[in-house]
């Protein structure tokens, strides 16, 4: 049996080495002389190997070295230990998602793909964060779910803007920046929905077309990665921080999940609330009932926690309703007529969240919840900060870590070695940041992710 798994690997191994000698004479072709392989470490923080053009056809069949230890890094590049990872030992592969390829507009010269992560055997790495969010899509997938995701990118340019909040003032003063942004995004395929600016001075949001999630989360990727690109281009330092100044609106991670079966979107046309059917209506119930433990993967680090204050659009507290900005779940029902409009947003997640992470542990929490048959509570209508019933999401990361620690769904889901990945270097970065005042974790912070 054994046999036959390392033929089967070879077999792929020179499909997609065929593949890979394809796409790089075209790239090649094109001017393209590097190509930036990344991945996204628990922290938070997007890393990279590149590779020569010329080298894409061995690096797709063998993959491209990198020490598991990553996993374990901190947002200021030191190293903890967990468990089932640390220390100097071992090596993994990366091999590219050719279906992700991507040449990079705002980079001449440059191409970009994620990667998927395995052991020198050949076998998947089971701390992958990526193969995490593909196992979890197929385990909706078996259930007849498909799921379609999206999310918002928000960040602050330095120097900042003068003009008001959402003001067109802003846009005129960095029009030729705005429009490069959507320039560069289309050019490499990204459909842009919306950009704008945002309430915190020199603050924009952009919103592109929902996915499948691990095509969602690469995107996620791929956008902030080109944003960053053209903001230097034009003398610009783009904080994608959860926040820059501690007293001001940080920037979120809003993510947008719609749930389809048979070509029907689940959040509208059924006799649950607003619309939405019963197996929407379970799966949203389930991430609701999670979110105090989602928010160790989702507000990762002690900054999330400066930003997750009431009352600021940040959904501080546990509870939904339509339409609602201040609820930690946002459903959106749409216009009449418009199918793909319906979906919730999850509002209390930050950029300082790995995106592979993030998607699948929302599609584990929202299938737990269709398991148990659970039911959304009564939806909140105004700031939930003046009613008596939601409860406040945890305040601190140690809080979260705490939930996050007794939920068996999320360490099913991960498995032990990710699981337990993800608590060291929580409460790593709460020891790293023990005793500082908002204003140096702040600045500490906003410019790493």
């Amino acid at each position: 049996m054994e046999q036959g798994n390392d033929a089967g690997r070879l077999e792929q191994a020179q499909r997609r080495k065929q593949e890979a000698g394809l796409a790089a004479a075209r790239l090649t072709a094109e001017g393209v002389t590097a190509i930036a392989l990344t991945w996204v470490d628990v922290a938070g923080l997007t890393r990279v190997k590149v590779v020569p053009t010329s080298r894409l056809a061995q690096v797709a069949a063998h993959g491209v070295g990198m020490s598991p230890v990553f996993d374990v890094y901190l947002v200021d590049d030191s190293v903890t230990t967990s468990p089932h990872i640390g220390g100097p030992d071992g090596d993994l592969r990366l091999i590219p998602d050719l279906d992700r390829l991507t040449v990079l507009a705002a980079q001449p010269g440059w191409a970009w793909a994620p990667v998927d992560r395995f052991e020198q055997s050949g076998q998947p790495y089971d701390a992958c964060q990526r193969q995490f969010a593909r196992r979890m899509t197929e385990r909706a997938a078996e259930r007849g779910i498909e799921l379609r995701m999206g999310f918002e990118t928000e960040w602050v340019v330095d120097p900042p803007l003068a003009g008001a909040a959402y003001g067109m003032a802003r846009v005129v003063e960095r029009s030729a920046y705005v429009g490069d942004v959507i320039g560069a995004l289309e050019a490499q395929g990204v459909e842009v929905l919306q950009i704008h600016p945002e309430y915190t001075a020199g603050q924009f949001e952009v919103s592109v077309a929902p996915a499948d999630p691990v095509g969602a989360a690469d995107l996620a990727v791929l956008v902030r990665e080109t944003i960053r690109a053209v903001s230097l281009r034009h003398g610009l330092t783009p904080w994608f921080g959860p926040v820059v100044d501690p007293e001001g609106v940080g920037n979120g991670g809003h993510v947008h999940l719609s749930l389809w079966q048979d070509g029907r979107n689940l959040c509208r046309g059924g006799e649950g609330p607003f619309g939405m059917s019963a197996i929407s209506e379970g799966f949203l119930a389930g991430v609701l009932d999670a979110l105090p433990a989602l928010l160790a993967i989702g507000g990762p680090t002690p900054a999330s926690y400066l930003r997750l204050t009431p009352s600021r659009w940040a959904g501080a507290f546990q509870c939904w309703g339509l339409e609602n900005r201040e609820a930690a779940l946002r459903f959106v029902a749409g216009p009449p007529g418009a199918q793909d409009a319906a979906n919730a947003e999850v509002k209390s997640f930050d950029p300082a969240a790995n995106p592979y992470l993030v998607v699948g542990a929302l599609i584990a929490a929202g299938l737990a919840g269709l398991d148990a048959g659970l039911r959304l509570p009564e939806p909140v209508t105004g700031d939930p900060v003046h009613s008596d019933g939601p409860r406040r999401l945890p305040s601190s990361l140690p809080e979260a870590v705490g939930r996050f620690t007794e939920s068996a769904v999320l360490r099913e889901a991960l498995g032990d070695r990710l699981f337990e990945a993800i608590v060291a270097v929580r409460q790593a970065e709460t020891k790293l940041f023990d005793g500082r005042t908002p204003q140096e974790i702040a600045e500490a912070t906003r410019g790493r992710y």
